[in-house]
């Protein structure tokens, strides 16, 4: 375990240190603060669009840095230090998706509450949308991170990433905003399903990708 820590523990530190957390944290509050600039500030309407708009802007945010995410250790060799470590493959991407949650998905998590102060939001309305993105960036730091394995060899690969991850995204936005929007509680049960299977998935299949990238 003292190698999973250690990875996680490098993993964040690259994350804030390369501006890659600050980046998407940045665009997740400067994309929040357009939206009364854009449908006007009646509460009314900013309390109706507001959880869809925060959803899409904390997927776009979290988007944003996958393109580094292992392509960044394909370059300097660290992949294959990773591949050959004494600790499991599956639980060195484990921890690499876990940084990376941690260092983007949670503080967007935080970060919502800024959203839902803006918007309007009543408490209830900011629990939704709090545990929404709680349960869904998880699933989705999972796919990210696995496409990020898939694509790590392809130069400038940022498009590629972006045409394989949007289309996946997709079910997490319609439940998720459909959760922070107070649509019942099977958006929610859905949410979670999703990111579940997301995550199982993504141990099937990232652990291959990237030792794949090696050989």
């Amino acid at each position: 375990m003292n190698a999973f820590r250690a990875i996680l523990a490098r993993e964040i530190t690259l994350s804030i240190a390369t501006g890659g957390a600050g980046l998407s944290l940045t665009f997740f509050v400067l994309t929040i603060a357009l939206l009364p600039l854009a449908v006007g500030s009646e509460p009314d309407m900013l309390r109706r669009l507001g959880p869809g708009f925060a959803w899409l802007a904390a997927l776009l945010a979290q988007l944003l840095t996958l393109e580094r995410l292992v392509q960044a250790d394909l370059e300097d060799g660290s992949l294959d230090l990773l591949v050959g470590a004494a600790l499991p493959l599956e639980l060195g991407f484990v921890a690499k998706t876990l940084a990376h949650w941690l260092s983007v998905g949670l503080p967007l998590t935080v970060l919502s509450l800024f959203a839902a102060l803006l918007d309007d939001l009543d408490g209830p309305g900011t629990l939704r949308l709090v545990l929404s993105l709680l349960i869904g960036l998880p699933g989705l730091s999972a796919i990210g991170g696995t496409i990020s394995a898939l694509t790590a060899g392809v130069r400038r690969g940022s498009l590629l990433v972006a045409l394989l991850a949007l289309p996946l995204a997709v079910p997490f936005l319609i439940f998720g905003s459909g959760a922070a929007s107070g649509r019942g509680l099977g958006s929610f049960l859905f949410l979670g399903a999703i990111s579940v299977f997301s995550l199982s998935i993504s141990l099937l299949l990232g652990p291959s990708a990237l030792r794949s990238q090696i050989e």
